[in-house]
């Protein structure tokens, strides 16, 4: 039996609702989690897209959002569907889970959050009060999944009572993996351009690049607001980068089983599900060594950002120097992936995690 069978699951995501338009990694986290909690038998209900995020700091637009919160709580105490369980994904202190824990409360359910981030030097300044609100839905959850050990050091030391905080690896929203790439193509990189760490990752490739001998050659997949400047970034190099633009889960598969490597410095990245989706295909993968990122990638030498793009470079290159190093980092990756980072080993562990707070309801 699946072990989430006949389990009815209120699944909500504060900071983008998993239909919203804009491509992103968090929107691709919450589309593969509730496809995860499908697929393991749970019948999986969407029950809000209220957007609760304040990218600014903005006073009004936080006191807004309460009030809509407020608003819809009422509305889904009322009215929401009888579900066994309320999982929340990714509260944060622009993004807190203003909804959830009064809705669960109301109903009896168990509340659980997956990503959640404490962050007491926010508890002063601009985002202060999302911030409160964003700890004090984090000490309602029953439990709260991390990803990264660099979010588990900070929930385990604010964790609120006999709160469980546990591992669910990142993972790819596959039961086996893909074919493996040829390795015998371009590099490739790919990511959303747009301002802040995005571009600034663009702007280490575009410096990397400067650095890295030989007939190499680049293909890049994203799009974006900050396209013109990734494009004034990589102009000095002509016709060995290309742009594919914005692609589909399909396009990009096939790009990945035609690259050499994937190249994506990692500037503030949480772990990155590109890194995932490029190992599964089996490529090496030239990146900073930077926390998050480090939490999903086969264990090698990565150069520290310190160390600047002429060590990304020197990285890189040694790589593309020897096919036969490429096919045994390659061959490990999919082996980590394997075992660790597709959806039966995550379904696992959320669920064994979670039915004992359910067969304990009163």
């Amino acid at each position: 039996m699946q072990p989430g069978a006949g389990k009815r699951v209120a699944f909500y995501a504060p900071m983008k609702p998993p239909h919203h338009p804009v491509p992103s990694g968090d929107r691709e986290i919450a589309r593969n989690l509730m496809e995860l909690l499908t697929a393991s038998g749970a019948a999986v209900q969407l029950v809000s897209d209220l957007r609760i995020y304040d990218k600014t700091g903005d006073a009004a637009l936080q006191s807004s959002l309460r009030n809509q919160a407020e608003a819809e709580a009422e509305r889904l105490i009322r009215c929401m569907p009888d579900a066994d369980l309320w999982v929340s994904y990714h509260n944060y202190y622009k993004a807190p889970d203003l909804i959830g824990p009064a809705v669960a409360r109301a109903r009896g359910i168990p509340y659980v959050q997956i990503e959640s981030t404490r962050a007491k030097k926010r508890l002063t300044g601009r985002w202060a009060g999302f911030a409160i609100a964003a700890h004090a839905a984090a000490d309602a959850a029953a439990v709260i999944f991390y990803f990264t050990e660099q979010d588990h050091f900070a929930l385990n030391r604010d964790r609120c009572g006999a709160q469980a905080v546990a591992h669910l690896p990142p993972f790819l929203p596959l039961d086996q993996l893909p074919e493996a790439s040829s390795l015998d193509g371009p590099m490739l990189t790919a990511g959303m351009m747009r301002q802040g760490d995005k571009l600034a990752s663009y702007q280490i490739i575009s410096e990397m690049l400067s650095h890295l001998p030989g007939d190499w050659r680049l293909d890049i997949a994203g799009d974006g607001p900050a396209r013109s400047e990734v494009e004034a970034l990589m102009a000095p190099y002509g016709h060995k980068v290309r742009f594919l633009g914005l692609l589909s889960r399909e396009e990009l598969a096939a790009a990945y089983g035609n690259a050499s490597l994937f190249l994506w410095p990692g500037v503030n990245e949480a772990f990155g599900m590109v890194y995932l989706e490029a190992q599964a295909h089996g490529l090496p993968i030239a990146a900073q060594d930077r926390p998050g990122v480090r939490d999903v990638l086969l264990p090698a030498g990565y150069p520290a950002p310190d160390q600047g793009a002429e060590a990304l470079a020197g990285f890189t290159t040694g790589l593309l120097a020897k096919p036969e190093l490429r096919v045994e980092a390659g061959k490990d990756a999919r082996d980590l992936i394997s075992s660790r980072h597709l959806a039966p080993a995550a379904a696992r562990q959320f669920w064994a995690t979670v039915l004992p707070l359910m067969e304990t309801r009163v």
